[in-house]
């Protein structure tokens, strides 16, 4: 399902939680997509980390924040046609695949440790998760981190200048399509880095001006 291109507010819920009790329509990324804020535990950072009680966050908060989502057809990605529109639509013409996982990642230790770093790109950061799943941990208007869960079928975009990390779960395992306009910059710069130009602009557009000018944009 493609993000939509208008963004409606709404109380934060499990999708679950939103079916039984009928408080509004199914999403069917909500399946492959979930996020909540997190607790503020040092404990292993694969660990999901809820708040007690648990405070989930919806789809639409999150692209109130910039981040867009989709669930897309995993099995199938090389021949998906939503996933080709996707890319033509905003200029993706380079691909990799990257599997997460201590088997499979060279110098998996220092990896998995600079990832977790919080950082920001000066471009967007677009993952589509392909099998397993994992963390993108981001932050809200107010810095507080909301836990992004990404599992097999679901992508996501974070807009460049946003402060982000990412881990693994407890699956110890995901394979990732990354996309990027153009030659790949994978440059991180590690917090702070508020003077860079990409997050001023990721600060107006999504934090100091009332959302609801930039939505349409956003998803556009």
């Amino acid at each position: 399902m493609v993000a939509s291109d208008k963004v409606l507010r709404r109380k934060p819920a499990l999708f679950l939680e939103n079916v039984l009790c009928g408080s509004s329509p199914f999403d069917p990324r909500e399946e492959v997509i979930q996020a909540w804020y997190m607790d503020d535990s040092n404990e292993d950072q694969r660990l999901p980390h809820h708040k007690e009680p648990k405070e989930f966050v919806s789809l639409d908060q999150l692209a109130e924040v910039g981040v867009l989502s989709w669930r897309l057809d995993a099995d199938n990605y090389e021949t998906d046609p939503e996933l080709k529109k996707i890319r033509e639509e905003r200029g993706y013409s380079y691909m990799d695949i990257c599997e997460v996982c201590p088997e499979k990642l060279p110098n998996y230790e220092e990896k998995i440790k600079s990832f977790f770093e919080e950082h920001l790109h000066t471009d967007e950061e677009i993952r589509f998760c392909a099998a397993g799943s994992g963390y993108f941990d981001v932050r809200d208007r107010n810095d507080a981190w909301i836990r992004v869960w990404v599992k097999k079928g679901g992508m996501i975009i974070l807009p460049a200048g946003m402060y982000h990390r990412f881990t693994l779960d407890e699956s110890n395992y995901i394979k990732a399509l990354r996309f990027f306009v153009g030659e790949p910059v994978w440059t991180p710069y590690n917090r702070p880095h508020d003077h860079l130009p990409a997050r001023k602009e990721y600060l107006e557009a999504f934090v100091e001006n009332d959302f609801s000018n930039h939505a349409v944009n956003a998803a556009a």
